[in-house]
């Protein structure tokens, strides 16, 4: 069986639990922590979440991880088979991971864990999120989904880095960076009713109070 290793507030973690739950895949959540430790650099290199094990040993990365799903499991597909279009759904998710969720991610401990980040640092991730969502309103279709007509990889991303990312922009910077974007916005309202995203968010706002206080206890 798959074992999915991780925590449920780790968005990254979310991408491949969705992904295995729309292929309808069976798997096991093995409850797993970033870190440095021996054990957590046995089986993740980075000692990062998520990590898929599967028959042959472990799977790190998330695009690694959700391509090896494409490649060898049965289920509704992710990416398109054509190569260029597959192409387009793949650039789309790196797009999504460089130019909005890494510049995001340096304020998310202000933005969610009552830390401050150094204002230079802010304004370099505004600017940086600015032309990332410039970026995506460019190349995304929203027609309905990211690239297209059907759920993809470029979605996973889209939910669970871009949600975040705008948050960021909310309460530290008072901008909406899907203001421009009603096609987006719709999508993402779209994406968080479906039965396996409601899931995920119950069992992240379950996981929440027990990382929220490991996080406390760090400071």
């Amino acid at each position: 069986m798959l074992k999915l290793y991780g925590f449920c507030v780790s968005n990254y973690y979310n991408m491949v639990k969705l992904a295995l739950l729309e292929k309808g895949l069976t798997f096991e959540e093995v409850a797993f922590y970033a870190g440095q430790a021996p054990e957590a650099l046995a089986i993740s290199p980075r000692g990062k979440v998520p990590v898929l094990q599967v028959a042959q040993g472990f799977i790190n990365e998330t695009s690694v991880i959700l391509e090896y799903l494409e490649q060898t499991r049965s289920g509704p597909a992710l990416l398109p088979g054509e190569p260029f279009q597959r192409a387009q759904v793949l650039a789309l998710a790196r797009e999504i991971e460089l130019y909005i969720e890494l510049p995001a991610r340096t304020c998310y401990p202000e933005a969610f864990f009552g830390m401050t980040v150094p204002e230079a640092i802010k304004q370099k991730a505004k600017a940086d999120l600015q032309l990332g969502f410039s970026a995506l309103a460019r190349h995304a279709r929203f027609s309905p989904y990211v690239a297209g007509d059907s759920l993809t990889v470029a979605d996973l991303y889209f939910l669970y880095s871009v949600s975040l990312a705008r948050t960021v922009g909310q309460k530290l910077f008072e901008v909406d960076f899907l203001a421009a974007m009603p096609e987006a916005k719709a999508l993402l309202e779209r994406l968080e009713q479906l039965p396996n995203v409601q899931r995920i968010a119950a069992d992240r706002e379950a996981a929440m109070p027990q990382f929220l206080a490991m996080v406390a206890a760090r400071k």
